[in-house]
C-alpha cells in the first residue's frame, strides 16, 4: 500500500473511533436538560438521580472523545500536511472557535453539574445542565461548519501562493450546507442518545432491576428516539439530500448506483452495484421514487455516473453505495421500532412487552453504525476531492512521511483504541449494573449545636 491509502485509512479510523463518543454525549446533553427541566416542574426526584446517572456516563464519553479528537487535529500537520498548508486560513478559524469557546464552555459546566449540586439552587444546577448542553452543540457546529467547506467551498480567497483565507467570515459560517448537514447530524446524535437510553431502560425490565428507572428511561428514550427518528428523515435528510443533489450530482448517483441519466429514475432498494459494467446486479427498484424525492416530480431527470468524466466518479463507489444503503435501512428501522414502542407506550402496555423490550435492548448498536455508515456517505461521496472543486485528495498528503511510517502509527493507534475500547465498555457495563439509584446525593450531614 502507497503513503496515501495508508493516510486515508489513518484518518478514517481515527475519526469514525472519535465519532463514536461525541455523538452518543451531544445526544445526551439534551436529554439531561429535559430530565432535569422534568424534576424541577414535577419536583420529582427521581429525575434527578436520573440525569446524575447520565452524567457520568456523559463524562466518561467525553473524556474519551477529547483523548480521541485531540490526535486527529494533529494528523492534519503530520499526514495531511499540504492540505493544511492551503486551507489552514480557512479551517483554523472554526476549529480554534471549538476549543475556546465550545470545549471550555462545555467541560467547565460538566464539572459545576457533576460536583456542584449541593452547592447550587435547583434552577442554577438545571442552568448548568443547560449550558452543558449549548456547548456541545456549539462544539459540533464548529466541526460541522469546517467540514461543510470542503463538501461546499464559499466564502475564500485564493492566495498568490495557492493557500485559501476567508473572505466573508459571516458567509463562511451561514454556509447553507453547514445548518443543513447540522441538523441532519444532531438529529442522528439524539437518535443514538436515545436508544442507549431506552436500551438501558429495557435491560432494567427484562432483568427486573431498577425497574423505576427502567421505566423512565425506556418512556424518554422512546419519545425522543421517535421524535428524532422522523425528523432525522424528513425535513432533514430530505432537504440535505436535495442540496447534495444539487451540488454534488457525481455523489447521489453513486449512493443510489444510478449508472445511467433517466427520467423518472428509480430507488433501489436492494442490489450489488456492478462498477464494471456499469449495473446494479439483482436489483430491488421502485420505479420515479428517486426522481420524485430530488426534484418533486416523478419525470425529473435524475443525471447518472455516465454524466460525469469517470475521474470525477467517487473513487469508493461501492462503499459509498453500500454506506448509503445501511444508513438508509437503519433509519428506517429506527422508525418503525419506535413508532411500535411509542403505540405500547401510550396504551400503558410498553414496560410488560417483552417482545419488544429485546429488540430495543439489541437496537442500541445500530444507531452507532447507521451513524458512522452516514459520515462515511457524505466523506465518501466527496471524493475524488479533498475541497470540492479546488483540492484533489491526492494533492493534500504529506509527500515527506513514508508509507512505514504511516503504517506504524496506524498500528500504534489500533492498539491504544482498542485498549482504550475495552476501558470503556467495562466502565459504562459497571455504571449501569450499580444502577441511577446510586447516583443519589447524599445529604449534608447534621450540625450538632450546644444546648
Amino acid at each position: 500500500m502507497n503513503a496515501l491509502l495508508l493516510d486515508r485509512i489513518h484518518f478514517a479510523f481515527t475519526v469514525t473511533f472519535h465519532y463514536l463518543f461525541p455523538q452518543l454525549t451531544m445526544g445526551l446533553a439534551l436529554l439531561m436538560v429535559v430530565m432535569k427541566l422534568i424534576a424541577l416542574r414535577s419536583n420529582d426526584d427521581r429525575w434527578n438521580q436520573a440525569a446524575r446517572f447520565w452524567a457520568k456516563i456523559f463524562a466518561i464519553n467525553f473524556l474519551l472523545g477529547v483523548v480521541t479528537g485531540i490526535p486527529m487535529e494533529f494528523q492534519f500537520g503530520t499526514n495531511w500536511s499540504e492540505f493544511a498548508r492551503r486551507t489552514g486560513g480557512v479551517i483554523g478559524q472554526p476549529l480554534a472557535m471549538e476549543g475556546v469557546f465550545a470545549f471550555f464552555l462545555e467541560s467547565t459546566f460538566l464539572g459545576l453539574f457533576l460536583f456542584g449540586e449541593k452547592r447550587m439552587s435547583k434552577l442554577a444546577h438545571f442552568g448548568a445542565a443547560t449550558m452543558v448542553f449549548v456547548g456541545s452543540w456549539i462544539s459540533g457546529f464548529f466541526i460541522i461548519v469546517t467540514d461543510a467547506w470542503m463538501q461546499h467551498p464559499l466564502a475564500y480567497h485564493l492566495l498568490p501562493n495557492g493557500s485559501y483565507e476567508v473572505s466573508s467570515f459571516w458567509k463562511f459560517m451561514l454556509n447553507p450546507w453547514a445548518w443543513l448537514q447540522y441538523a441532519h447530524n444532531m438529529c442522528g446524535a439524539v437518535v443514538t442518545a436515545s436508544f442507549v437510553v431506552a436500551a438501558t431502560g429495557a435491560f432494567y425490565l427484562l432483568e427486573k432491576s431498577h425497574q423505576e428507572f427502567g421505566r423512565l428511561f425506556l418512556k424518554i428514550g422512546v419519545i425522543a428516539g421517535l421524535i428524532s427518528c422522523v425528523v432525522q428523515i424528513f425535513p432533514t435528510g430530505d432537504f440535505h439530500g436535495r442540496y447534495v443533489a444539487k451540488y454534488q450530482p457525481a455523489a447521489i448517483a453513486g449512493m443510489e448506483g444510478l449508472f445511467r441519466t433517466q427520467k423518472g429514475a428509480p430507488v433501489v432498494l436492494i442490489g450489488q452495484p456492478d462498477e464494471n459494467a456499469q449495473k446494479i446486479d439483482n436489483p430491488l427498484v421502485v420505479n420515479d421514487v428517486l426522481s420524485f424525492l430530488l426534484y418533486g416530480t416523478t419525470s425529473a431527470e435524475v443525471k447518472g455516473l455516465n454524466a460525469f468524466p469517470r475521474d470525477q466518479w467517487p473513487s469508493a463507489l461501492p462503499l459509498l453505495y453500500y454506506s448509503y444503503h445501511i444508513m438508509v435501512g437503519l433509519g428506517t428501522w429506527f422508525l418503525l421500532l419506535m413508532l411500535v414502542a411509542a403505540f405500547l407506550l401510550w396504551r400503558g402496555k410498553l414496560y410488560s412487552a417483552r417482545w419488544i423490550l429485546w429488540p430495543i435492548l439489541l437496537s442500541f448498536p445500530l444507531p452507532y453504525i447507521a451513524n458512522t455508515a452516514g459520515w462515511m456517505t457524505a466523506e465518501i461521496g466527496r471524493q475524488p476531492w479533498l475541497v470540492y472543486g479546488l483540492i484533489r485528495t491526492s494533492e493534500g498528503y504529506s509527500t515527506h512521511v513514508s508509507a512505514g511510517n504511516a503504517l506504524f502509527t496506524l498500528l500504534g493507534f489500533l492498539g491504544m483504541y482498542s485498549v482504550l475500547s475495552i476501558l470503556w465498555i467495562v466502565i459504562v457495563y459497571r455504571f449501569i449494573r450499580t444502577g441511577p439509584a446510586a447516583t443519589a446525593v447524599e445529604p449534608e450531614p447534621a450540625t450538632l449545636t450546644a444546648v
